[in-house]
C-alpha cells in the first residue's frame, strides 16, 4: 500500500517507519528543510513544502495514495491536508491534541476517518506507573508482536478460502478482514477472502516474512 505521511516530527518519522518495515511505500511531506532531510537520511521518498497545498500534496503522489495521515503539530494544517487526500479517495487520519474544545473535534471528527491522541498512550502509561503498576508489559509486548495489514493481490494462495481456514502456524493470527477501503472487523467463520481484501495479522516479529510470503506468495514485498 502507498502512503503520504504530512509531517516529520515524533509521531510522523515514527508511524513511516513502522509503515516502511512493513513493506509499504511511504512518501514523506514536510516544510522544514532539517526534518525533510532527516527523513532523506532514514530512506525515505521526502516532497519540501506545505502539506496543506494540493500542488504539494499531488507532487509526494496523493492521487494514488491509499491513505493520508496528517501528523504536524498543527490540526489545522493536518486537516486541510486530509480534507485534500479525501477528494482523491484516500482513507484519512488526522493527528489532535485533546485539549479542543468538543465542538470543534465534532466538525473534524466528521469529515477525516479516523483521529488519533499520540498523547494518549504516553498519559496512560504515566497513570499507571504512578498507581505502582508495570507498564512495561506492554513495550515488552510490542517488542515481540508486529500488527500490520495487506491486500490480498492476483494470484495469493488464499484467495477463495474462508477466513477461518487460513493457517499461520501458531505464532501468527489474522484478527480482522475487510473489503477495500471499508472498514474492518472481526471476520465471521464464513468469511470468504477474494482480491482486493484486506486482513489485518499480529504475529512474532521474526515470522512476519514467513507469514507475509504464506499470503501473498511470490507477490510478497
Amino acid at each position: 500500500m502507498r502512503f503520504v505521511i504530512v509531517g516529520y516530527g515524533r509521531v510522523g518519522a515514527r508511524t513511516a517507519r513502522v509503515l516502511k518495515e512493513e513493506g509499504h511505500d511511504v512518501v514523506i511531506v514536510e516544510i522544514e528543510e532539517t526534518k525533510a532531510e532527516r527523513a532523506r537520511q532514514a530512506g525515505f521518498e521526502v516532497v519540501v513544502g506545505d502539506g496543506e497545498d494540493e500542488s504539494v500534496l499531488r507532487k509526494a503522489g496523493v492521487e494514488d495514495a491509499d491513505a493520508i495521515g496528517g501528523l504536524t503539530g498543527d490540526p489545522n494544517a493536518n486537516f486541510a491536508a486530509c480534507t485534500v487526500g479525501a477528494e482523491f479517495g484516500c482513507r484519512t487520519v488526522m493527528r489532535i491534541s485533546e485539549d479542543y474544545r468538543e465542538e470543534i473535534y465534532d466538525t473534524y471528527a466528521d469529515e477525516v476517518d479516523e483521529i488519533v491522541y499520540p498523547e494518549r498512550l504516553g498519559a496512560a502509561g504515566a497513570k499507571t506507573a504512578l498507581l505502582g503498576g508495570n507498564f512495561n508489559a506492554i513495550g515488552d509486548l510490542t517488542e515481540r508482536l508486529q500488527l500490520t495489514t495487506l491486500t490480498i493481490t492476483e494470484g495469493s494462495p488464499v484467495v477463495g478460502e474462508y477466513v477461518a481456514d487460513v493457517d499461520l502456524g501458531a505464532n501468527a493470527r489474522i484478527y480482522a478482514h475487510g473489503k477495500s477501503r471499508e472498514p474492518m472487523s472481526i471476520p465471521l467463520p464464513g468469511t470468504e477472502i477474494e482480491v482486493g481484501d484486506q486482513l489485518a495479522l499480529i504475529s512474532e516479529r521474526e515470522d512476519l516474512a514467513r507469514v507475509r510470503e504464506a499470503l501473498l506468495d511470490d507477490q510478497a514485498t
